[in-house]
C-alpha cells in the first residue's frame, strides 16, 4: 500500500479509538457500559447487527466461494433465506420475554424460569465457545488482512487484538454499535466501487464466461439434502439447518442478544430485526455479485490467474484489490476490512465480560453488588481487557497448528446451537419445564450432536445438527419435566409466551407481513438470478 492508504488506515483507527473515549467518558453504570442505557435506535441495532455478521472472512470468503471454490457459486444465497423467518420467532417469542425481565444478560431469564444451575451451565457454555470462538475469528481474519497489510502474521492478530480491546474497553456497546455502523458503510460503499471497477474491466465476452458456468450461477440445489450425501450447500439444510441456527445465535447467544435489549422498548429491538431481516439480504448480494464478476475477470487475465493459483482461494480479492484498486480507494477498503477484522471479536468481548460479571461474579462475591457504580464500569472494563487479552492470545496461540483445531472450535458451538435454543424453549413455550427437564435435555441434544459429529460427520451436514439438538433437547426436557413432577405451580406469566399473544402480535404488527412478502421477494429474486443468464 501507498503513503496515503497507510494514512487512510492509521486515521481510521485513530478515529475509532478516539470516538470510542468521547463515548465511554458519559457512561456512569453497567447499564449505560452494556446496554447503552437501554436507549439505543433500532435502525442503529439493526445496522451493527448487519456489520457484525460481515466479518473480513465472510466478505472475502463469498466472493472466493463463488468465483473460484470446488462446489461454490451462487448456492451460497440459500443462506440468506432462512433470515426472514427467523427474525419472525425471535420478534415473537424472545424480544418481549427478554424486555419483561429488564436484564444485562439474557440468561439473567433462564435463572428466573428454572434456577440457578440453568443460567450458570448455558451462560458457561456461551463463556467457553465465544471465548475461544473469537480467537479463532481473530486468526482467520489476520490471516487474510496480512496479505493486505504485508505484516507478519502475529504481528497483524495483536494490532487488530489491541485496537478492538482499547475501543471496546473505552466505549462499551455504544462504542461497538457506531464502529459496526461506520464499518459498514465503508465495506457496503467498498463492494459498490469494486463492482464497478471491475465491470469497468471486462469485455464483452464477459457474459459468454458466465454462461459457460452455469454451475456457478445456479442458487437453489435440490438434488441433495444433507443427509447421507454429505452436501452442506443443499437448500434444505441450509434453510431448515439455517433456521435454527440463526434462531439461536441472533436470539439466544449473548453477543449478538444483547443488542436487543438497549433499546427502550421491545417494538423498537423488533423493529430492528425487521430490518436486519430485510437489508443483509442485499447486502449479501452485493458482495456476491463481486464474484461473479471475477468468474470472467480471471479467464480474461492470465497473469492474475497465474499470481492466484496454488493460493488460498481467501487471497483472491485481497489479491485483486492489491493490484488494481488506486491509492486512496485501496486504503479505504482496506480500512474496512480491518473494521470487519475487530467486528468479529468487538461484540463478543463486551458480551463476555457481561456475562462474567452477571451471571457469575456477582454470585461468587454478593459484596460487589455494594460497589459504587464508578466501581462497577471499572471492574466490566478490566473484564473486557481480560477477555480481549485471552481472545487475542489464543489466535496467536494457534499460528500454524492444525486447520483441524479451527473446525473444532468452529463445530464445538454448532453441536451447542439447536440444544441452547431448546432450552430458551421449553421456558417460554411450556409450564411443564423444570430444571431437571432443562439440564437434561441440554446434555441429551448436545450427546447427540456429538454422536452425528463422530459418526456421521462425512454424511450428515453439519447445518442438520442445529435441527436434531433442537428437537431431542427440547423433547427429552418435556419429559424429564413431566416425569420428575418437580413444576412450580406458581409462576411469574411474564415468563411466558402463549399462542394467544403471538396471534395478537402478529394481527396487530405490520413488521411479520414485511418480512413474510420479504421471504417470498428473496426466493424469487433466487430464481431470477439463476435463469437470467
Amino acid at each position: 500500500m501507498a503513503v496515503l492508504d497507510w494514512s487512510i488506515l492509521t486515521l481510521y483507527i485513530l478515529l475509532i479509538i478516539g470516538m470510542s473515549w468521547y463515548v465511554g467518558r458519559n457512561q456512569k453504570s453497567q447499564d449505560d457500559y452494556y446496554l447503552g442505557g437501554r436507549r439505543m435506535p433500532a435502525w442503529q441495532i439493526a445496522f451493527s447487527v448487519m456489520a457484525t455478521q460481515v466479518s473480513a472472512i465472510s466478505l472475502i470468503g463469498a466472493p472466493a466461494f463463488v468465483a473460484v471454490r470446488q462446489g461454490g457459486g451462487l448456492v451460497w444465497l440459500q443462506y440468506e433465506f432462512a433470515i426472514p423467518i427467523a427474525m419472525i420467532v425471535i420478534m415473537l417469542v424472545l424480544i418481549p420475554v427478554y424486555h419483561r425481565m429488564k436484564g444485562i444478560t439474557i440468561y439473567q431469564y433462564l435463572e428466573n424460569r428454572f434456577g440457578r444451575e440453568t443460567r450458570l451451565g448455558i451462560s458457561a457454555v456461551f463463556l467457553l465457545s465465544r471465548g475461544l470462538g473469537s480467537g479463532v475469528a481473530l486468526l482467520a481474519t489476520g490471516i487474510v488482512l496480512q496479505g493486505c497489510l504485508g505484516w507478519s502474521l502475529a504481528g497483524t492478530i495483536l494490532v487488530i487484538g489491541l485496537v478492538s480491546i482499547i475501543y471496546t474497553t473505552f466505549g462499551g456497546i455504544v462504542a461497538d454499535i457506531y464502529s459496526d455502523i461506520v464499518q459498514l458503510i465503508i465495506l457496503w460503499a467498498g463492494s459498490l466501487i469494486t463492482i464497478f471497477i471491475l465491470a469497468g474491466m471486462l469485455d464483452r465476452d464477459a457474459l459468454q464466461i458466465l454462461i459457460a458456468h452455469p454451475a456457478r450461477m445456479r442458487v437453489f440445489d435440490f438434488r441433495s439434502t444433507g443427509l447421507g450425501d454429505g452436501s452442506a450447500f443443499a437448500f434444505w439444510p441450509m434453510l431448515i439447518g439455517g433456521l435454527f441456527l440463526y434462531l439461536s445465535y441472533y436470539g439466544c447467544d449473548q453477543s449478538q442478544a444483547q443488542r436487543l435489549l438497549t433499546t427502550s422498548t421491545p417494538r423498537e429491538a423488533q423493529k430492528a430485526m425487521m430490518l436486519n431481516g430485510i437489508f443483509r439480504f442485499f447486502l449479501v448480494l452485493t458482495y456476491l455479485a463481486v464474484g461473479v464478476l471475477l468468474i470472467p475477470f480471471i479467464a480474461e487475465n492470465s497473469g492474475f490467474a497465474a499470481k492466484i493459483a496454488g493460493k488460498s482461494p481467501d487471497f483472491l480479492l485481497p489479491y485483486f484489490m492489491i493490484d488494481y484498486l488506486p491509492t486512496g480507494l485501496l486504503g479505504l477498503v482496506v480500512a474496512g476490512f480491518f473494521a470487519a477484522s475487530m467486528s468479529s471479536i468487538d461484540s463478543a468481548l463486551n458480551s463476555l465480560s457481561a456475562a462474567s460479571y452477571q451471571d457469575f461474579l456477582v454470585r461468587i462475591w454478593p459484596q460487589l453488588n455494594n460497589l459504587s457504580q464508578h466501581a462497577q464500569v471499572r471492574l466490566s472494563r478490566i473484564l473486557t481487557i481480560f477477555w480481549g487479552t485471552v481472545a487475542t492470545f489464543f489466535a496467536v496461540y494457534m499460528i500454524g497448528g492444525s486447520e483441524t483445531v479451527l473446525e473444532l472450535v468452529n463445530k464445538i458451538g454448532s453441536a451447542f446451537y439447536g440444544p441452547v435454543l431448546a432450552t430458551f424453549g421449553l421456558g417460554i413455550l411450556t409450564r411443564r419445564g423444570n430444571q431437571k427437564g432443562a439440564v437434561s435435555g441440554l446434555i441429551a441434544g448436545v450427546a447427540v450432536n456429538i454422536f452425528l459429529w463422530q459418526a456421521y460427520e462425512k454424511e450428515i451436514s453439519w447445518l442438520w445438527w442445529n435441527v436434531s439438538g433442537f428437537f431431542v433437547a427440547i423433547t427429552t426436557g418435556y419429559l424429564i419435566s413431566r416425569i420428575s413432577g418437580a413444576v412450580k405451580t406458581e409462576h411469574d406469566q411474564s415468563l411466558f409466551i402463549t399462542f394467544a399473544e403471538i396471534r395478537n402480535e402478529i394481527s396487530s404488527n405490520r413488521y411479520y407481513l414485511i418480512l413474510g412478502i420479504a421471504f417470498i421477494c428473496m426466493l424469487m429474486i433466487g430464481g431470477f438470478l439463476e435463469h437470467l443468464l
